[in-house]
């Protein structure tokens, strides 16, 4: 079912049960804020890539405003609920600063396999190993996708590619496959930093036996 909501773009992408911290300081945007406030209202936030709005973003709840600052200036947090697809911006309302969109929302399938999110942990403790990265990771009965992709070096736009993916089997699949392409880079800078500390050493070397 399609529904008006306010927008928040930015260069990021948010991910269903994120918290998200958010310093605000644009007047539209702290008009946002307050209005969802007032009227316990949600919001959205599309990514913004290339210098445009992308078709995909998430609905958020305002959770907490942390501290308002004297010029009007918001600390505050929202946790993201649902992945929307934009069908159309809307132009400015009335008073309002900031823009709005035609939105539906997206149905994800989360049915996961455990034994790839297994997978998945045992190759994000080798990406942390190799980049001297101490991190909890969450356990892996869950639903991994969301919860790690900000944690394996995706960029932007695979970040939003990962967003679009509708079921969590794919999305297993996906960030596998990066974690395969990025584990070997890791580790050889890795050994290349060895190397460099190394240069200048004295160094005990194996006998060669010929």
């Amino acid at each position: 079912m399609k529904k008006n909501i306010s927008i928040f773009p930015l260069q990021l992408v948010v991910f269903p049960s994120e918290q998200l911290n958010l310093h605000i300081f644009e007047p539209r945007y702290k008009q946002l804020i307050n209005d969802c406030k007032t009227h316990s209202t949600t919001f959205g936030i599309p990514a913004f890539i290339d210098q445009k709005i992308m078709s995909f973003g998430t609905e958020m709840r305002l959770n907490q405003i942390h501290q308002i600052y004297e010029d009007g200036r918001l600390d505050i947090t929202a946790e993201a609920l649902s992945i929307f697809r934009i069908h159309k911006v809307q132009e400015k309302m009335d008073d309002k600063l900031y823009s709005s969109a035609l939105v539906e929302p997206v149905i994800i399938d989360l049915q996961h396999d455990g034994s790839l999110n297994a997978e998945i942990i045992i190759k994000i403790k080798q990406l942390f190993e190799s980049l001297r990265i101490e991190k909890e990771l969450p356990s892996s009965d869950q639903i991994l996708s969301f919860k790690v992709a900000h944690l394996i070096g995706l960029s932007l736009d695979q970040e939003y590619e990962l967003l679009q993916i509708r079921d969590e089997f794919s999305r297993q699949h996906y960030i596998l496959n990066h974690l395969n392409q990025i584990i070997p880079l890791a580790q050889r800078m890795e050994s290349i930093r060895k190397k460099a500390q190394m240069n200048g050493h004295f160094r005990e070397l194996d006998q060669l036996e010929f």
